[in-house]
């Protein structure tokens, strides 16, 4: 079975078989993706973590198969049914949808109108009408009369349901089916009649139509959603007449009155079973399509905001702006602890800006200040302004933050761990603070569904969801490395091989046994054994340790490697490390071995060049139009500063320093064709954009980046 995956595995993603046998073997031995990518390449073959992460999805896929077709089997079998050539099929195929339409006939049913009529006998009368070669069948049909079929009516009735039956469990009938859905499904929506005022913003959709298979993923979800909150009535058909007239090429033989009584059975079975089952499966699968293409867009944007310029560990003003309940200040120090809080007033109805601009002085000359993080809501312009027009006795750098799910962690089980004495409006600002020192540290700590980068997350499959944004936090979180005497519990939750109970064994071990000095200190971590340490170690810093390779991404594993090469030259590690004279020296191919290839050494190579280098780019000020503050103030035709707060597979939302986010088409993006915004933008990138339309009723502003 194991070797049969490998190949189907190997065929399905086009991947050599013996790289996914060898990868397979590293996943079931417990060993993670990131781990895996980083510091397994001899044994992949190179593959990275987004390959490895599609064959694990298909070897989980094809075991959880594996499992439902033994359900089959023992099903059919525990009713005496199994025979050797259904069981070959069974064994044989490996499409799930091939595997339910074989079950169909010997799945457990509710009671239908096929079994009613069954249980009065009237399966032989069923059997003779399907033959078509009954020429006097009124004669035939009386034998069937008695004190459970009153009548011909009913005896015709109960036989046309138990072929109506038959016909929607032929496989042949259900691919035929199939293959026009797939061709010609035409996907409708309609209002629901009643609902026009509370559903105006599915307008759009209430006279729609268009073809499934050029339905895009953001259409199919908003269509959904309408229809799971009452307001439109969706359906998909395919070419009805031509489903039937192929049907009846199929079932219907001849001309007599036996053949009238199997084409009506097979017009009921269109109708009653055979197209509302296809239609379910079809809304199914491009549903589950829709959601596959939401999440991977979400996730890319999770992964952009993750990574997003860090200012670095430097003294930071947070400033959480408001009017009238004020603007609450917190100054945090280089590792983002509170030193200070307080609320100003510089907004109406207070208006109390000279008080307020003198506390802000006060407190960036007192905790020796570097950077303002303003948050980006409400009286977010307007406290920006008023902050950078304050003279202070320093270069003050001054950022707007995205707040997107700031309350939420500020209300969280998390915040109040951390700050149990504060409420949440402080908490909000040092998470505001803390986003601009370190944005992969703070976002952690909330469910990515509340970032606020993500359309229609709350309709997609929400595990398939989960899983993939867990896997692109894990993905962020082991790309950059922490630092594992400052990290907290839970950035170290999502380092390769550890989770909630390691990661909360380690911080403990922190505040009894003072930092750690070498890497090799973890073993002593409660619960940490010898494979975690395999799976974690190269993906935790230990800044001014001991042994200066803790703080690179070199694996322990390989420390041996970078000692002989030190050895060679009769220099040390640290020598090695600063001198690039000394590495240009080394002749890689000495060093290796059955374990070691040129991939790792290669790697190490580049890690020792700069090592604990951090793969974010440096993050840069930005500004908005001063003379753009409300949805008023937009003037068809102006070109204004934004920055990419969101990216959908039809465009991008640009924040220009008002309330409502402008939306960039695909259309709009470049002067070429693109069918990916991602070719052209990222999140937080920093743009200009045209303003095309600006609809202030709906308060919907059209943008344009084309001719810029």
């Amino acid at each position: 079975m194991t070797t049969l995956f490998h190949s189907l595995i190997s065929r399905s993603l086009n991947i050599p078989s013996g790289q996914v046998e060898r990868t397979i073997g590293l996943l079931n031995e417990g060993a993670t993706i990131p781990f895996i990518s980083r510091y397994r390449k001899e044994v992949t073959g190179g593959l990275d973590e987004v390959q490895i992460s599609n064959i694990k999805d298909q070897y989980d896929k094809l075991t959880e198969l594996a499992k439902r077709k033994e359900v089959v089997l023992t099903s059919i079998e525990e009713q005496g049914k199994l025979t050797p050539e259904l069981e070959k099929r069974i064994k044989e195929s490996w499409d799930s949808t091939e595997i339910e339409d074989i079950y169909l006939p010997f799945k457990p049913k509710r009671v239908t109108r096929a079994e009613i009529a069954k249980k009065k006998g009237l399966e032989p009368l069923a059997e003779i009408i399907l033959k078509q070669n009954e020429h006097d069948l009124d004669i035939r049909v009386q034998a069937f009369i008695n004190d459970e079929v009153k009548d011909e009516k009913e005896a015709l009735q109960g036989a046309r349901d138990i072929i109506a039956e038959w016909i929607n469990e032929n496989e042949e009938a259900r691919n035929s089916v199939r293959n026009s859905f797939e061709r010609t499904a035409i996907i409708t929506s309609k209002v629901i009649k009643g609902k026009e005022e509370n559903g105006s913003k599915y307008r759009d959709y209430f006279e729609f139509s268009e073809p499934l298979s050029r339905t895009s993923s953001h259409r199919l979800l908003a269509l959904r959603r309408g229809e799971a909150e009452g307001i439109l009535r969706v359906s998909i058909s395919p070419d009805t007449d031509n489903c039937i007239d192929r049907l009846h090429r199929k079932f219907v033989k001849g001309r007599n009155s036996s053949s009238e009584q199997v084409a009506e059975a097979v017009d009921d079975s269109f109708k009653r079973l055979l197209k509302p089952s296809i239609e379910t499966e079809f809304a199914n699968l491009s549903k589950a399509k829709a959601d596959e293409e939401a999440i991977r867009v979400f996730a890319e944007n999770l992964r952009q905001l993750l990574l997003a310029p860090p200012l670095g560990q430097k003294r930071v003003l947070g400033v959480d702006p408001g009017y009238r309940t004020g603007c609450k200040l917190v100054c945090l120090d280089a590792q983002g602890n509170l030193l200070h809080n307080e609320t100003i007033y510089p907004h109406p109805p207070q208006n109390e800006k000279g008080k307020a601009a003198a506390k802000v002085s006060q407190l960036v000359a007192m905790y020796a200040i570097d950077a303002i993080a303003i948050g980006n809501g409400t009286a977010s312009r307007e406290t920006e302004q008023f902050i950078t027009d304050i003279r202070y006795d320093r270069k003050v750098q001054v950022f707007v933050v995205s707040e997107n799910g700031a309350s939420i962690y500020s209300a969280s089980k998390i915040a109040r761990d951390e700050f149990p004495e504060y409420d949440v409006t402080v908490r909000g600002a040092i998470s505001i603070g803390r986003r601009l020192m370190d944005p992969l540290a703070e976002l952690v700590k909330i469910d990515p569904k509340s970032i606020g980068v993500g359309q229609y997350q709350h309709d997609v499959d929400q595990t398939q969801l989960k899983k993939s944004l867990d896997q692109t936090v894990e993905s962020c979180v082991n790309l950059v490395g922490v630092n594992v005497n400052t990290a907290s519990k839970h950035l170290l939750t999502y380092i390769s091989g550890l989770g909630p109970t390691l990661a909360q064994n380690i911080v403990d071990y922190r505040a009894e046994h003072g930092p750690f000095k070498t890497r090799k200190e973890l073993m002593k971590v409660p619960r940490m054994g010898e494979k975690t340490y395999e799976q974690c170690a190269g993906f935790l810093r230990i800044q001014g340790g001991k042994n200066p390779l803790d703080n690179s991404a070199v694996h322990p594993e390989s420390y041996q490697i970078v000692e002989f090469m030190a050895h060679d030259l009769d220099c040390s590690v640290e020598e090695l490390i600063t001198n690039k004279e000394l590495k240009k020296k080394l002749t890689l191919k000495k060093y290796t071995n059955e374990k070691v290839g040129m991939p790792t050494l290669l790697d190490i190579m580049e890690e020792l060049d700069k090592p604990g280098r951090d793969p974010r780019q440096t993050i840069q000020v930005f500004s908005f139009d001063p003379s753009v503050k409300t949805i008023e103030d937009l003037k068809t035709g102006q070109v204004l500063p934004g920055i990419v707060t969101n990216i959908t597979n039809f465009g991008c939302f640009v924040d220009i320093g008002i309330k409502e986010n402008g939306l960039v088409h695909i259309s709009e993006m470049a002067d070429r064709f693109i069918t990916d915004p991602t070719e052209v933008v990222s999140i937080h990138q920093h743009v200009k954009v045209k303003v095309l339309s600006v609809d202030s009723d709906r308060k919907r502003v059209q943008l344009s980046m084309k001719g810029i």
